[in-house]
């Protein structure tokens, strides 16, 4: 039976969006997760909803513990796991607003648990990451966006970097030449965390700055990220509603 377990996006725990809803606190050999589980159904699908920095987004990126929260999703019975992230944009033509339906990521953080393999006691464990989003959900994603006409980029490469600060123009730049399409706080470790647990994993990233890219628009701020996400939180929840649907 599909259950699918959505990280990250706000409002869906609306009672009109969410049926038959109920919290689950849950304790893992990791730790914590960063929020209580709330789980329901949207249009006869079960969910689990996650927030990744807690439900007051109280958690700075380092902090949270993302082993604990796919743990939960897994021992929860998650059969799919869809993420939302903010990003900033590194080109262009990806704008503020669009959705990026992420393909690859580069890793760049430095102090984050990356793995639920401390210890090589009982067989080593390598596990393979170059294609670290699952194609089928990511088909469904792009599908449904077509479907309800938002604006999305197919495929895209994240960095993930430590924050909580944004980058400088010299890494903006570095970035940008590596092959970066976006950047982010989260999606690395987290992305790498559902391969390694065996549940496929597809994240939805909406580009809400430039970074410090470009010296003819603004640098980024919180307070830009917040209001473009804001006024585009309502395209997210269509698309998820719309894409759990079609998962099978």
């Amino acid at each position: 039976m599909v259950k699918i377990g959505i990280i990250g996006g706000s409002g869906l725990d609306n009672p009109e969006i969410l049926n038959d809803a109920r919290d689950l606190n849950v304790k893992t050999p990791y730790g914590d997760a960063s929020s209580p589980l709330k789980i329901g159904k949207i249009n006869g699908v079960e969910v689990v909803l996650l927030a990744r920095h807690g439900r007051e987004h109280s958690i700075p990126p380092t902090h949270v513990n993302f082993r604990a929260n796919i743990h939960a999703l897994k021992e929860a019975g998650c059969t799919h796991i869809i993420a939302t992230t903010a990003c900033g944009s590194l080109r262009r033509d990806i704008e503020r607003g669009d959705f990026v339906i992420l393909d690859q990521f580069i890793d760049f953080t430095r102090h984050r648990h990356i793995t639920f393999h401390d210890s090589f006691e009982n067989g080593i464990k390598h596990t393979p990451m170059a294609n670290p989003f699952n194609d089928e959900l990511r088909k469904i994603l792009i599908e449904s966006s077509k479907i309800l006409g938002l604006k999305i980029h197919e495929t895209g490469t994240v960095i993930t970097i430590e924050g909580p600060r944004f980058s400088t123009k010299s890494e903006s730049r570095m970035f940008k030449a590596w092959g970066a399409d976006v950047i982010n706080m989260s999606t690395a470790p987290e992305a790498a965390l559902a391969n390694e647990a065996g549940i496929p994993y597809a994240s939805i990233a909406m580009a809400t700055d430039y970074d410090c890219l470009f010296d003819d628009v603004p640098h980024v701020t919180w307070e830009e990220v917040l209001k473009v996400f804001n006024e585009n939180s309502g395209k997210v929840i269509k698309l998820l509603i719309n894409a759990v649907q079609k998962v099978s």
